[in-house]
């Protein structure tokens, strides 16, 4: 059984329809990269089963529960998390401040789940005290990750996760959510960078003008010509 499926799915903005019909499947233990050009309903995708847009048609399920339209702070209670691309940390909080918040629902003791996400994280442990407005945007993106992981996610969704990112920390990033996968967190993401996000990625799914248009792992739409020529720049 997958631990996302999405079947059929059609969401937007109001009446504004993005989204026309798309699939995905993603098991527990993948990562999951949408790509395609703008516009393509990549990250309306990921609010969708966020519970933060409008959907009209189709079916979101989570380890085979229908959480369609299920608000973001019942998701979070559920272990889905979500990094949005702008405005994801608290600038004027401290490092440490900001992930604390990302346990504000949790009655248990979190030193154990700090210590884990500054393990992952070692540059943060170091500019614990500092605010996160203060950090590069490499640092900030690893504060917004590490508060995401407070809630010890079982399904962690990405939007856009190295955008105006420097290609030193684009590449750091891909490689944190290598490490998070490896933890046995699931992701799915969207990302521009799509050549370097299929590398990582163990299923892949290429959306253009709100439907699918391939779908396969990510070595398979690397190697695929089609994909290439439209959707990858060669």
């Amino acid at each position: 059984m997958a631990l996302l499926e999405i079947r059929d799915l059609t969401a937007g903005y109001g009446v504004m329809t993005i989204l026309k019909g798309v699939n995905l499947s993603l098991e527990e233990g993948e990562i999951g990269v949408i790509v395609g050009p703008n516009g393509a309903g990549k990250s309306t995708t990921l609010k969708a089963v966020f519970g933060l847009n409008t959907i009209t048609g189709g079916q979101i399920l989570f380890d085979g529960e229908d959480i369609t339209g299920t608000p973001p702070e019942r998701l979070a209670s559920r272990r889905i998390a979500f990094v949005p691309q702008e405005a994801n940390v608290f600038t004027t909080m401290t490092v440490h401040e900001n992930l604390e918040m990302g346990a504000y629902a949790r009655r248990s003791d979190i030193s154990a789940v700090l210590d884990h996400v500054y393990s992952v994280f070692p540059p943060l442990k170091a500019k614990r005290n500092q605010p996160a407005g203060e950090l590069s945007g490499g640092q900030r993106q690893m504060v917004a990750f590490g508060r995401a992981l407070m809630i010890e996610p079982r399904l962690l969704l990405l939007d856009e996760p190295t955008a105006g990112l420097s290609p030193l920390f684009m590449s750091e990033i891909f490689d944190r959510i290598i490490a998070i996968n490896k933890t046995g967190v699931s992701v799915a993401m969207v990302e521009q960078n799509a050549k370097q996000a299929l590398a990582i990625a163990h299923k892949g799914f290429v959306l253009a003008n709100g439907m699918n248009s391939f779908t396969g792992t990510g070595a398979e739409l690397l190697a695929d010509e089609d994909v290439a020529r439209s959707f990858l720049g060669g």
